[in-house]
């Protein structure tokens, strides 16, 4: 039976949810995309109100527990306020689930973190013409291209949700599959777990080709 003082525990599905973010957690560890207690992972467990399940501050991600690990509502308000505190960038997460995504997922790897500040002053970095684009929802050829926005870091959560809001609405072409942070991270969505740590996978991996291909050849 789940422990008590588990802020999660109040359902076995709630519990399998934790686990699946739990083995992200070590995936991303071993993988070197969310070293020390960097990241942050959440999934929807409530459309009505809008509840997400999501990892809570500070925590170390390739060591998870099932206790670290808050419950907060489409404002991003733990559920418990004497519990857990949520991250920072809650408010991302709760944006992009009101949205549609299922489950979000961040990321610190060193190629995100590094051309997210190169590529700031272009607005974002593409990726066209590699069989990996396949793994992105909606895309079937490789004769296709991902435009993953660059959005400056940020203090200011609330103001870079509401621009995230603004583009996921955008109808001419909207906001898709991911976006970085300057000198920070990614961040990726899909309907459920299975389908963001897909999309992850794709997008560290994308962003390496993009990180050697610099390093052989230099600009490109």
């Amino acid at each position: 039976m789940p422990n008590k003082d588990t802020p999660t525990a109040a359902s076995e599905e709630n519990l399998l949810l934790c686990e699946e973010l739990i083995e992200c957690g070590r995936d991303f560890h071993r993988r070197g995309w969310s070293l020390g207690t960097s990241s942050n992972y959440s999934v929807v467990t409530e459309r009505e109100p809008l509840t997400l399940l999501m990892t809570g501050s500070g925590f170390d991600k390739g060591r998870l527990r099932p206790e670290q690990f808050v419950t907060v509502d489409e404002k991003a308000r733990a559920l418990k306020p004497d519990g857990l505190k949520p991250s920072s960038e809650a408010l991302l997460h709760t944006v992009l689930a009101k949205h549609g995504a299922g489950a979000v997922l961040h990321t610190h790897s060193v190629a995100a973190t590094v051309l997210s500040e190169h590529f700031l002053k272009d607005g974002g970095v593409r990726l066209s013409g590699y069989e990996m684009l396949k793994g992105l929802s909606g895309i079937s050829t490789h004769e296709s291209e991902a435009w993953i926005e660059i959005y400056p870091n940020t203090q200011e959560i609330a103001s870079l949700a509401t621009v995230i809001s603004l583009r996921l609405n955008d109808a001419a072409r909207p906001l898709r599959h991911g976006f970085l942070m300057a000198g920070h991270g990614l961040y990726t969505w899909g309907r459920n777990i299975a389908e963001a740590r897909r999309q992850v996978e794709v997008l560290e991996f994308l962003l390496e080709v993009v990180t050697q291909k610099r390093l052989l050849f230099g600009s490109f």
